[in-house]
């Protein structure tokens, strides 16, 4: 419930996270696990998680990491390549390991070289999928270095994923971080086997950000930030209070030193303000009331999962921002919009 100046939600989850592995990842998961009570952790670490054995090791990390007593959850996915065993998705999803799979095509982001090539040599796994009900997460750019990088999604839609829903129109699909009016489209027009995920920086920055001053490699992300208007679909998507949105950070650490480069890595390390921004953006749009259904219920429902029971709250108030992160001999430099954030999470 709301008031002026108090927001209460049920806990929210992250229908997109990465944690990465080793010092990072006990670095970085505090932030994720105080707020939200699951994840679904991305799979594109170095080598992939590509089995199920594979997925188990990792969750057992994680939980490593956490320590005793925390009730956070992480969701594992598979990492998809040309090669993918249909009976390896589908035995890993029946024993509990594989939430969902991911599809990365080939070189369109970190740790993607290892991703599929044409999304013909996985039709094996997708009927699979679509017969058991598994969710594919998918990052929605093509890689054709003939198309331009601010229209990889628009035409990732057009030249895949209609395709690819038409062979298989009953395939769960939950369109990554999208970033484009034509992806909100896209996904209001779909069946309700289509989601979405939105990131609490593509409702804030548009791709100015990356030039203002300058070269701007902390604004740096895949898919890229895209014109104004494609914000502000994003945001009117975010706030509609239409259920195939729900929250997806997308939060991506890097080391300061492989961001200030002369080849720097995409991604934004959101998570330790993420759930503020989106309370931002929600109050500036005048739909706070729309929050928890994005952060906390629609996520769950597509997934087919129970709701959260306990809670968030969160206070209006000018929020802090927050200090560089010490990993080992490396920084991790988190996510400022830029402006005043107006609400802090008080319990």
């Amino acid at each position: 419930m709301a008031d002026t100046d108090t927001l209460t939600i049920r806990r929210p989850d992250d229908w997109h996270l990465h944690l990465r592995d080793g010092a990072m990842l006990a670095a970085v998961l505090p932030f994720t696990a105080e707020v939200f009570a699951r994840a679904i952790v991305m799979p594109n670490l170095t080598p992939p998680v590509v089995t199920a054995v594979d997925a188990a090791a990792y969750r057992g990390r994680i939980r490593d990491a956490l320590g005793p007593g925390s009730a956070f959850e992480p969701l594992m996915t598979a990492y998809l390549t040309d090669g993918t065993d249909p009976g390896e998705i589908s035995r890993g999803h029946a024993d509990g390991v594989f939430t969902a799979a991911k599809l990365y095509p080939a070189g369109a982001t970190t740790n993607s070289d290892n991703g599929v090539t044409d999304i013909a040599n996985i039709s094996g796994v997708l009927a699979r999928m679509e017969e058991i009900g598994m969710p594919l997460l998918v990052h929605g750019e093509v890689t054709d270095p003939a198309v331009d990088i601010f229209d990889r999604e628009k035409v990732f839609i057009d030249r895949v994923l209609i395709p690819t829903l038409e062979r298989f129109p009953a395939l769960k699909v939950v369109f990554e971080h999208i970033t484009t009016a034509e992806g909100v489209a896209f996904v209001r027009q779909a069946n309700a086997n289509v989601g979405a995920t939105i990131t609490p920086h593509h409702l804030v920055i548009n791709r100015n950000a990356l030039f203002a001053g300058g070269m701007r490699p902390h604004m740096f992300c895949l898919p890229v930030a895209k014109r104004e208007r494609h914000r502000l679909a994003l945001r009117a998507a975010a706030t509609s209070g239409d259920a195939s949105f729900f929250l997806g950070t997308d939060s991506a650490p890097h080391p300061v030193s492989a961001k200030e480069t002369d080849c720097g890595c995409a991604g934004i390390f959101n998570a330790p303000s993420a759930l503020e921004v989106y309370a931002q953006v929600f109050d500036e749009e005048g739909a706070l009331e729309r929050l928890e259904a994005f952060a906390s219920l629609n996520g769950p429902a597509f997934y087919g999962l129970p709701v959260n029971e306990t809670t968030v709250t969160l206070t209006r108030g000018e929020r802090r921002n927050d200090a560089r992160l010490s990993v080992g001999n490396e920084e991790i430099l988190p996510f400022d919009t830029g402006k005043p954030v107006g609400w802090r999470i008080a319990s």
